[in-house]
């Protein structure tokens, strides 16, 4: 149960005494996580009984109850409760969104394991199949870049965002075959269950993920990505924004490995991009 969900969908139908029991929820969380009930009842100027009948109104059996569900909203973490202010101006946030996104570029640049990129990109280059595993709407989204970067370099790549498809993928993979994996958080159980299945058929399996988190441990290879977010809810991760770094100097590597084969396959994606949709070559060089 979420208290300040089930707040948001009753505050209109809330009493004047209830909102002010609300008001110090969403304004003195500390206060009223720790306060008693005639702490509460004598902060909002209400009596005893009306912070019951609240806790009740909320979906709580008693005030105990309640004291139970707020301790609980707590782990879901304060900057939801009380977002970050910034400006609505649309200059503001488009500097604010360019401004993260450089400084993910920045930090991911000045804090990458080249060694790891490297090895990585060898290993990708050199396999029979190529396995993209991802979940979530980041990691997904990584997964399938991955598979858009690599196929039209000649290799046999497919991605998959669903665990059932990945722990089989997994079991049916290869020793000459290569998973490579994104997690953002690091901490994906699916993710970690079927690089272990892997690594136990002698797959080579490929992170990218914070360092030291249960995914990278599993992993035969580690690129980690380890960045600072702000407490700006409402603005999409920047984080992202290096991961689709990484992929591209990945997918870069991956081409300088293999040029013959990897020019051939471009020329022969071009030509019916030229014959069926541009006309010209003037496009957009890769795709």
């Amino acid at each position: 149960m979420d208290i300040f969900s089930t707040l948001q969908e009753e505050k209109a139908r809330l009493s004047p005494s209830e909102n002010r029991i609300a008001d110090i929820l969403l304004n003195d969380f500390e206060f009223a996580v720790n306060a008693s009930i005639i702490e509460l009842a004598e902060k909002a100027d209400v009596s005893p009984p009306t912070v019951t009948r609240f806790c009740r109104r909320v979906g709580c059996e008693s005030f105990s109850d309640f004291k139970v569900q707020l301790a609980r909203t707590a782990y879901v973490g304060m900057r939801y409760l009380r977002p970050e202010p910034k400006s609505s101006n649309p200059a503001d946030v488009a500097q604010d969104i360019i401004t993260k996104a450089q400084n993910a570029l920045f930090l991911l640049h000045r804090s990458l394991d080249l060694a790891a990129v490297e090895m990585a990109a060898e290993h990708l280059a050199k396999a029979d199949m190529i396995y993209a595993f991802g979940s979530g709407g980041n990691s997904s989204m990584i997964a399938s870049e991955l598979q858009n970067r690599l196929f039209r370099f000649g290799l046999r790549v497919t991605s998959s965002s669903d665990h059932g498809m990945q722990l089989m993928l997994a079991a049916a993979a290869k020793p000459s075959d290569v998973m490579i994996g994104s997690s953002f958080s690091g901490r994906n159980a699916e993710l970690v269950r079927s690089f272990t299945l892997a690594r136990e058929g002698k797959v080579t399996t490929i992170a990218l993920t914070q360092a030291d988190s249960p995914v990278a441990q599993v992993a035969d290879i580690v690129v980690p990505i380890d960045l600072a977010e702000g407490n700006n809810i409402f603005r999409p991760t920047s984080t992202r924004i290096a991961y689709l770094a990484a992929v591209d100097i990945l997918a870069s590597l991956v081409a300088y490995n293999i040029q013959p084969q990897a020019a051939v396959t471009l020329r022969k994606i071009k030509q019916q991009l030229v014959a069926h949709r541009d006309g010209d070559d003037r496009q957009l060089l890769g795709d």
